[in-house]
């Protein structure tokens, strides 16, 4: 389906943002070390070339442009772990949130913390494989699910459990949906490259200190079976991303519970992809917007 090998969106040295295919020096498969790009030009769902034309990175953005984006769909205990150290059962059918594509941002955007979102405790980290949809599917099977990925992220669902759980009437995404709070990238590798989205090394690092360490085999729903269910009657399109769950090691489920304040870097990292770092930043508190 797609003719690049890692997907990047950039800001150029000359002002201009391009998509592109990231060059990397050989051995290197992290794509936030990428200095260059082969510049992008065409329908990076459908038809498009590969040019010659090489761009030098001034900074990497989120891997789809906010146009390109159609829905952010995320599941939640989808690692067993994870579902005991939050103290839920484990689930027998994926369990689906979304969150709004404001709240995405790129691979070494800022977490902005709003002040609303400083109230009570419980700011949270979430290292999660990110599948992005490349084409329109809908009631596909397991066998063919696969087919219809266009590449494979690493993104961070930013979460405050106060506001997802306490506060939230129910309603997760209340507490996961802040602007910002959805940082992925640092790029898209394509589904051609990485044919096993079941075998990654995946993992979050606060402040230097590994904290969430695991491999994506250990989902309960695999990428397969989540994109074979979410789209039983629900139509999945080009530009759909699927935040897939996170593995144990979130500082809600810790002893003690460990929150993330102003100031942290948060790292997440996963296997033939790369590393996203993202600062978190407390927003002031000011007046009512006139």
């Amino acid at each position: 389906m797609a003719s690049f090998s890692r997907l990047v969106r950039f800001l150029a040295r000359d002002g201009r943002t391009y998509y592109g295919d990231a060059i990397l020096p050989r051995g290197v498969s992290d794509i936030s070390k990428a200095r260059q790009a082969r510049i992008i030009k065409g329908d990076i769902f459908g038809k498009h070339d590969v040019t010659n034309d090489v761009a030098d990175i001034r900074l990497l953005l989120a891997p789809l442009a906010l146009e390109d984006v159609r829905t952010v769909r995320c599941l939640g205990l989808n690692y067993e772990l994870h579902a005991k150290e939050s103290k839920m059962p484990i689930p027998q059918f994926p369990v689906l949130f979304y969150k709004p594509a404001t709240s995405l941002a790129g691979p070494t955007d800022p977490i902005p913390v709003h002040p609303l979102a400083q109230e009570g405790t419980g700011l949270d980290y979430e290292c999660e494989l990110v599948a992005v949809i490349g084409k329109k599917c809908v009631d596909v099977p397991e066998s063919e699910a696969l087919d219809y990925v266009l590449g494979y992220a690493i993104g961070n669902d930013v979460s405050h459990r106060d506001w997802q759980i306490k506060r939230g009437g129910g309603q997760w995404s209340l507490g996961k949906g802040f602007d910002g709070w959805a940082p992925y990238g640092p790029g898209i590798v394509s589904s051609t490259l990485i044919k096993d989205p079941q075998s990654l090394k995946i993992s979050t690092r606060l402040n230097g200190k590994t904290v969430q360490q695991s491999n994506t085999v250990d989902m309960i729903f695999s990428v397969a079976k989540t994109i074979a269910f979410l789209s039983q009657g629900h139509t999945l399109l080009p530009g759909d991303l699927i935040f897939t769950g996170t593995p144990s090691g979130v500082g809600m489920g810790r002893t003690p519970q460990l929150w993330l304040k102003d100031g942290d870097v948060v790292e997440v990292e996963l296997e033939q992809v790369g590393k996203c770092t993202n600062k978190v930043e407390f927003q002031s508190k000011q007046g009512p917007r006139l």
